[in-house]
């Protein structure tokens, strides 16, 4: 089952972000991030956070429509949206998508996305933004892109240093190379022969994938 996380962030474009949806996922609302499921005329399955994000009346709507709706205190040492994230794990997701997760504040952006860092996560844990896919890699892990010809690829360096990156199929290739924070060789590659494969040996790499239509 996957889980998906709808996050308070900015939504342009509704249509694209139905895209990413299938049948069957778990929907949970990180807080203000339920207004973006309402647009679409989704039910939530659950609401997480302190919900001061959403009015009073929308709350006791979708409880009056049994979705399950977990209230924490203002104040608390995790954002809404990593309560949401341990949310789907233990209602057993086997991968978990977050919409929703940038624009807005700069600090929120920043935190929604490095979250996909902040630990060896059990399931993939994948960023969703219009054609716009981010994931991270760590140390010995190899990654498949789902993505076509044509599709942009670019490889940031969380890590102090990231060792023994080594690309096939795309346009510009590493072998063995190391990149370290900071570094933008690895912004704006492109995929020359799906599927593309990195791999990597030590550190812990974000790749973002804007995928070719």
């Amino acid at each position: 089952m996957r889980a998906v996380v709808f996050v308070n962030g900015e939504v342009q474009d509704y249509t694209a972000l139905a895209k990413w949806l299938r049948p069957g996922d778990h929907l949970i609302g990180a807080d203000g991030g339920t207004r973006h499921m309402l647009a679409l005329g989704l039910v939530p399955d659950a609401v997480v956070g302190d919900l001061d994000s959403l009015e009073p009346e929308t709350v006791a709507k979708l409880i009056a429509q049994g979705v399950a709706v977990e209230r924490y205190p203002v104040a608390k040492d995790q954002t809404d949206l990593e309560l949401a994230i341990e949310r789907g794990l233990r209602a057993g997701a086997s991968e978990i998508l977050l919409l929703g997760a940038l624009g807005g504040r700069l600090d929120q952006t920043l935190a929604n996305l490095l979250i996909l860092a902040q630990r060896d996560w059990p399931v993939p844990l994948r960023l969703a933004e219009g054609t716009q896919l981010a994931q991270v890699m760590r140390s010995g892990e190899t990654l498949t892109l789902q993505a076509a010809r044509g599709s942009t690829v670019s490889a940031i360096p969380l890590s102090t240093a990231v060792t023994g990156i080594t690309y096939e199929g795309l346009e510009y290739p590493l072998q063995d190379a190391t990149l370290t924070i900071g570094s933008t060789r690895g912004i704006s590659n492109v995929v020359a022969s799906a599927p593309a494969v990195i791999t990597i040996r030590e550190g812990v790499l974000l790749v973002v994938c804007v995928i070719e239509q």
